[in-house]
């Protein structure tokens, strides 16, 4: 996906959420070579409170869904080609390049440096987007939706994507219950994809 030129940029962050909880989200359309707009170092040591659900008491995954654990485009390019780092580095999307390019879960992920593309190969799961990069909102309601790059937040240092700018804004009205929901729904939310 290319942006072709730089729009109004919306950004919010928002504090005690929920036990002190920080949120960053914000949205951006930006041009493959543009330089970061914004700069946020939002951080948070508080964790939100998650449920894991154990794979090996979970009834068994549809035909394929090993391959669909990250969602792709028709390229099978992660994030529509945005750069995962970019989020916390940049406070926004900003959208790679082939060039520097890392194959991780079966998808190519693009990167606007050489040095996020290393960033990333050396500790992916730190960068990647939260339930394979498929919509946060969707998972909480335990069914899967794709995502776009501007529908973002970040919670206590992890990316969660959304399918659009409005499901984001739903999203983030009870972000402890949903990412709760979302992490005992995931991965067996596979098994209802949306696009």
């Amino acid at each position: 996906m290319t942006y072709a030129a730089v729009s109004v940029v919306t950004f919010s962050v928002l504090t005690g959420c929920h036990a002190g909880q920080t949120v960053k989200s914000g949205t951006a359309t930006v041009p493959a070579n543009s330089s970061p707009a914004i700069q946020s170092p939002v951080q948070s040591p508080v964790q939100s409170p998650a449920i894991q659900s154990p794979l090996a008491t979970s009834p068994p995954l549809p035909e394929g869904a090993e391959r669909g654990f990250v969602f792709t485009d028709e390229n099978g390019i992660a994030i529509r080609g945005a750069d995962p780092v970019a989020y916390f580095t940049e406070g926004q999307p900003v959208i790679g390049s082939s060039e520097f390019a890392y194959t991780w879960k079966g998808a190519t992920w693009h990167f606007a440096s050489a040095a996020n593309r290393d960033r990333f190969a050396a500790n992916p799961e730190q960068y990647a987007p939260q339930y394979g990069g498929y919509c946060a909102f969707a998972v909480a309601n335990n069914y899967t939706a794709s995502t776009i790059p501007e529908a973002w937040s970040i919670v206590d240092n992890k990316l969660y994507l959304n399918f659009d700018l409005r499901i984001r804004d739903r999203w983030e009205r009870d972000i402890p219950g949903n990412i709760a929901r979302g992490n005992a729904n995931w991965p067996e939310a596979l098994r209802d994809f949306r696009r």
